[in-house]
């Protein structure tokens, strides 16, 4: 019902491992002056809009012990 597992010779594994770690990858091409200026405005740019919707935001949400006019319904005025 089960078999048995065919071990490995181990001559092969051996070589899959010299074969594995003969290859090295291709060195990282340096970024340019253009490019890396690019990221940085990104990153400001990025900084810059979370920070003004923070600013503008701000008043939205703070909330004012007491409300500057009273709403009341017109309605209710004639009676």
């Amino acid at each position: 019902m089960f078999r048995r597992r065919e071990s490995v010779p181990s001559a092969f594994t051996a070589e899959a491992d010299q074969f594995r770690s003969n290859v090295a990858p291709p060195p990282r091409e340096r970024s340019s002056a253009g490019q890396i200026a690019g990221r940085w405005l990104f990153g400001l740019t990025l900084i810059a809009g979370l920070a003004g919707s923070l600013v503008l935001g701000m008043p939205a949400l703070s909330q004012d012990g007491s409300p500057a006019q009273t709403q009341h319904s017109v309605a209710s005025d004639g009676r």
